[in-house]
């Protein structure tokens, strides 16, 4: 008898983790925002997918995607989510990270010339420059102008970021050195 109860319980936990793995690939798959054309306006509009709901779904069956943000909520939050083919159909290509690591594939610091090689989000993310010489970082930036964005702006390395925001910010502790 207990060898059975220890072989169902073994079972059940086999289970478990498989769903739970399950879950957590979905969910990492599923989060992150990402661009669409508004199918009522035609203009860019930035979304997230609800991907903890849809995760959940998806080890019950076939989940429904589903928006749980978006730029154009709360005034258009009743609309028929018709944006979510274009999910379906391009799901990566739509992330706002793979539409800005492309960005920077090949570019150089504008400031130190260091090239860009893959980028870390989480710990020191790349910035831009504007015509004005003011450095941002991309979560400051308007998702829905990121065309545009990235048309007039230059890419910056997380430290010339960093101290040209220093500079900007408190220029009577700067001192410029000539090159030598």
């Amino acid at each position: 008898m207990n060898t059975i109860l220890l072989i169902l319980g073994a079972a059940f936990g086999v289970l478990v983790i498989y769903e739970v793995s399950h879950f957590i690939r979905s969910y990492l798959h599923l989060r992150g925002q990402r661009i669409v054309t508004c199918p009522e306006t035609r203009q860019p509009a930035g979304v997230r997918l609800a991907a903890a709901k849809i995760a959940g779904e998806s080890m019950l069956g076939v989940p429904n995607l589903a928006l749980s943000n978006c730029t154009r909520w709360p005034e258009k939050q009743g609309c028929a989510q018709e944006c979510l083919s274009q999910i379906r159909e391009s799901n990566e290509s739509c992330l706002v990270a793979t539409i800005v690591n492309q960005w920077y594939f090949g570019k150089n610091c504008i400031y130190c010339q260091k090239p860009f090689t893959a980028i870390h989000w989480h710990d020191h993310p790349p910035a831009l420059v504007d015509k004005e010489q003011k450095t941002v970082l991309w979560k400051d930036l308007s998702l829905e102008k990121l065309q545009e964005t990235m048309a007039t702006h230059l890419p910056v390395c997380w430290s010339c970021h960093i101290a040209e925001t220093f500079r900007r910010e408190h220029p009577e502790l700067v001192t410029d050195r000539p090159f030598h």
